[in-house]
């Protein structure tokens, strides 16, 4: 604390602590102060929108109490006030959440105006006043807790503002950073299929990737899909990556994947002849709309255009495979081309109550890839007398053979691989 200032322990950091998680991160307001108040305490003013400062020796952020009135479109169209006569009450009650309007004093007492403590023992996440739809930025926010905090769910009556906020237009006046910032945070969290199912229940999913949501209610061919349409089964392919801990790249992957079954001509439903390559336009459309990082990006087109013939890797000829693995770069990105196994291996393990065993088709690509690589190319094109076309000859014939060496050793004298069940591949037609 400070002396000489009324100051309370606010948001976040309030709300993990009463939850029992770790907190990194305090965010502290002052009552009744002025910034030259603090100022002149040695405090460092940062914000741009309303006054923040830095503590001068933890670094935290202290902001004067204020409220704030609605004066635009979008997240930042508000007036900010902040003056002495602002009460904690007041400044609580401009938050999204209740359990984010909990504040505690300098003595520890809970100040709760809101009901935020008895929403966290129900596992509810419930706006705070109507003002929510004040700030369309509050939608994805929800989004984010709900993908966080795995066993709460939304209050109906904040369903309906969120509907509201949705059906009003004004998810529009969201930058593509913001938009992307706040996704990124969601699916690096331990459930980020709810926040994908929220946004599309709602009608926000439509409003933000209007691809995405295209999903939902296109039907699969039911042998090979029987856990529902293709929404549902990108749903279930997340939720494995988050699993898996994988990084926020095969994620967003994994949430593109199939995009071009969303614009599946309508007389071959339910089949989805040619969505790889629907996909990965899409896929490359979507992640540049929203300014996501070029990794991202690259990964997520990679995923779309690549993942049927992935899947159907014992099937394909030794030369084949060589194709696939240079239209991938994988002999260059062997690391990036991991990833891409990991994003197929979501995708087909996402059919419940199927159980597909991806090892030998994951296997098949690793070693294949393995033996391309250890071809001693300079080698190859000392023999070849110097000519470039010699020397890409020998190299792609002595490719082609290892790999098919390679599937050899790794299948049984009937042609059947070395494992337990059967290769995934049939589990994923078009």
């Amino acid at each position: 604390m400070v002396a000489g200032l009324d100051v309370y322990l606010v948001g976040g950091a309030v709300r993990d602590a009463l939850l029992g998680l770790p907190v990194h991160d305090r965010d502290w307001v002052v009552v009744g102060a002025t910034p030259e108040a603090l100022a002149a305490r040695g405090f460092r003013p940062v914000g741009k929108d309303f006054p923040v400062f830095l503590h001068p020796k933890t670094g935290e952020e202290y902001a004067l109490a204020r409220t704030e009135r609605k004066s635009g479109r979008g997240y930042k169209g508000f007036t900010c006030y902040a003056a002495p006569d602002v009460t904690l009450e007041a400044d609580l009650a401009r938050r999204d959440l209740t359990i984010n309007a909990i504040a505690v004093a300098p003595d520890g007492t809970l100040i709760d105006p809101y009901g935020g403590v008895a929403d966290l023992e129900r596992q509810i996440l419930r706006h705070v006043s109507p003002a929510f739809v004040e700030d369309p930025l509050r939608v994805l926010r929800v989004a984010r807790f709900v993908a966080r905090f795995t066993t709460f769910t939304v209050a109906p009556e904040t369903r309906e503002l969120i509907a509201a906020i949705a059906q009003s237009g004004e998810l529009a006046a969201l930058t593509p950073e913001r938009v992307w910032q706040e996704f990124a945070r969601g699916l690096m969290e331990a459930a980020p299929q709810r926040m994908i199912a929220l946004l599309q229940e709602t009608g926000a999913l439509k409003a933000l990737i209007p691809e995405l949501a295209a999903l939902f209610g296109v039907p699969q061919p039911e042998r090979y899909h029987p856990e529902g349409d293709v929404g549902t089964h990108t749903l279930l392919a997340l939720g494995n990556s988050a699993r898996q801990g994988l990084p926020l790249a095969v994620r967003w992957a994994v949430l593109l994947h199939d995009l071009g079954k969303g614009a599946t001509p309508a007389e071959i439903l339910p089949h989805h002849y040619g969505h790889e390559a629907r996909g990965a336009c899409l896929a490359e459309t979507v992640s540049r709309r929203l300014k996501a990082p070029n990794d991202c990006r690259a990964l997520a087109v990679l995923v779309a255009r690549e993942h049927g013939l992935i899947h159907q890797g014992r099937r394909l000829r030794p030369a084949t495979r060589l194709k696939v693995l240079e239209r991938c770069d994988a002999l260059r990105r062997p690391a990036r081309f991991a990833q891409l196994l990991a994003a197929c291996e979501c995708d087909a393990t996402a059919r419940p109550p199927l159980v597909v065993d991806y090892a030998p088709v994951r296997t098949l690509w690793e070693q294949a890839l393995t033996a391309a690589r250890a071809i001693p190319t300079a080698k190859i094109a000392q023999s070849a007398a110097g000519d470039p076309r010699r020397i890409a000859e020998r190299i792609r014939a002595a490719r082609i053979a290892a790999i098919a060496a390679n599937g050899k050793a790794l299948t049984r004298p009937d042609g059947t691989p070395h494992a337990n069940r059967s290769p995934a591949s049939p589990t994923h037609p078009q």
